[in-house]
């Protein structure tokens, strides 16, 4: 059995290596915070624009993009605009290209496509998409690769969470009006991503961060996940791009080969394409059309040959073991460049006894990757992780902890950490939060190596190999 399980480690990491134009491990960090605001992670910040600090639960008081929306109408935008201007900068990408950071996750709600958002009961600050433009820009100049993130869905895909950008207990994103608004949004999104030049570093879109992980509870999952990879496929084919191992093909009328807006509405009625996604596409078209007139984009959109010889995006999903109760598996609905997402925090408790030795056990045996191959989850990278324990830990764990860390989440195709920085202040005592839960910070503390391949210690897990210990999960 290990020699059959080493194959199948060996195996995704080949599929990592084999999508063109990529780097064999993806060392990361994500932007939370920035376009998705989340206020622990910033809680002075938060105060000082005008946001709370519940005594209870999120939803209890101003802890939200949403709710500071509604209470501050008036003033919201100016006031996040702010924050996106200040929050991820031009010195944060020099400094993550510095320490040899090769790949950014993009937390991002499904209202920085604005059209989307319902005013007569949604609130969301505006203007959020100039300052994603201008960061995927400094990324791209600095060669490093972006994932479109979304983050935080129509409708909200989790219970009870700031990440959502409306903390409630009303969970309606699994329904046909909202399934429909995120494919809106992820057509949006992937014609953005070939056609305008500062989203050139993007190469691939996360269909949902976490959705909730009884599968019983999320209704049509399964089918939502297939017209998400359609309708990416769809945009590119649309486009000319070729997809690989797809057997789909579409011809774009000779009258509209010069207007890719005119071309994708084209598309909306092709058969081959279920009715959902071509419902999608057709929606996409106007919101597409406003975005080129408001950000100088009208003449790529519409008055330019579009073809484009960019290759295929990588479509992602959390992985099928993110869920549980017989949850429909995103491996089988794939065409094309694919990966998955696994994330995993110890410090909140169920995956390992709360002390350093059972940390160690747990992580130096960890099977996710196997697991996940073997049911067709391949190439995984693990989009969050982070330094934080249940436990008071010292500087000497955190550099094991650091290491161990790496070295399972580089069996597969790499890690992309929680979060690139945080706040530092006396409401996060100090720099007692970004301690573990920011890269910069890591880096400062020499718990994060320079090299993001390097180890301080590449035996880190010797001591620890095959022990058993008092572990709910692997």
């Amino acid at each position: 059995m290990r020699h059959i399980l080493a194959g199948l480690v060996l195996s995704s990491t080949l599929v990592a290596r084999a999508w063109d134009g990529q780097p064999a491990h993806i060392y990361g960090v994500n932007l939370g915070s920035w376009l998705v605001l989340e206020p622990w992670m910033l809680p002075q910040e938060w105060l000082d624009m005008g946001g709370q600090s519940c005594a209870d639960d999120c939803w209890t008081c101003i802890a939200t993009e949403s709710s500071f929306a509604k209470a501050y109408p008036d003033t919201v935008d100016t006031t996040f605009a702010q924050h996106w201007d200040t929050w991820f900068t031009q010195d944060n990408v020099n400094t993550l290209k510095a320490a040899g950071i090769n790949t950014v996750r993009v937390p991002l709600g499904y209202w920085i496509v604005e059209a989307l958002v319902d005013r007569s009961h949604e609130s969301y600050p505006r203007g959020g998409l100039k300052y994603l433009r201008r960061g995927l820009g400094w990324l791209k100049d600095a060669g490093i690769q972006a994932i479109l993130d979304h983050h935080a869905l129509p409708g909200v895909q989790t219970p009870g969470q700031m990440f959502t950008g409306n903390c409630t207990s009303d969970v309606q994103f699994y329904t046909p009006y909202n399934y429909h608004r995120a494919l809106v949004w992820t057509a949006v999104m992937t014609a953005l991503s070939h056609l305008d030049p500062d989203f050139g570093s993007v190469f691939a879109i996360e269909a949902i961060n976490e959705p909730i992980m009884n599968a019983t509870q999320t209704p049509n999952y399964g089918t939502f996940q297939r017209n998400f990879v359609q309708v990416i496929r769809a945009v590119e084919l649309t486009l000319g791009i070729c997809v690989p191992s797809s057997s789909l093909s579409l011809s774009v009328p000779l009258s509209v080969s010069n207007n890719f807006t005119a071309a994708l509405s084209a598309t909306s009625s092709a058969t081959i394409f279920p009715v959902e996604v071509r419902a999608a596409l057709s929606e996409a078209v106007p919101i597409l059309l406003a975005i080129g007139v408001a950000s100088g984009l009208q003449t790529i959109f519409e008055a330019s040959p579009f073809k484009r010889s960019r290759t295929s995006l990588v479509t992602n999903f959390m992985d099928v073991n993110w869920q549980y109760d017989n949850p429909s598996n995103p491996a089988d609905v794939a065409i094309g460049p694919r990966a998955y997402d696994n994330h995993l925090y110890y410090s909140f408790g169920g995956v390992a006894a709360a002390d350093p030795t059972s940390y160690l056990i747990s992580i130096c045996n960890l099977s996710r990757i196997q697991a996940d191959a073997a049911v067709g989850d391949s190439p995984l990278w693990f989009g969050e992780w982070g330094l934080s324990t249940e436990f008071n830990a010292t500087d000497e764990f955190l550099y094991k902890w650091a290491d161990a860390q790496k070295l399972a989440y580089s069996k597969g195709a790499g890690w992309i950490y929680w979060n690139f920085k945080t706040e530092i202040s006396p409401l996060t005592n100090g720099s007692a939060l970004a301690r573990q839960w920011s890269y910069l910070e890591g880096l400062k503390l020499g718990f994060l190596n320079q090299d993001p391949a390097a180890l301080h210690d590449p035996d880190v897990c010797v001591p620890y190999m095959n022990s058993t210990t008092n572990s709910t999960s692997s």
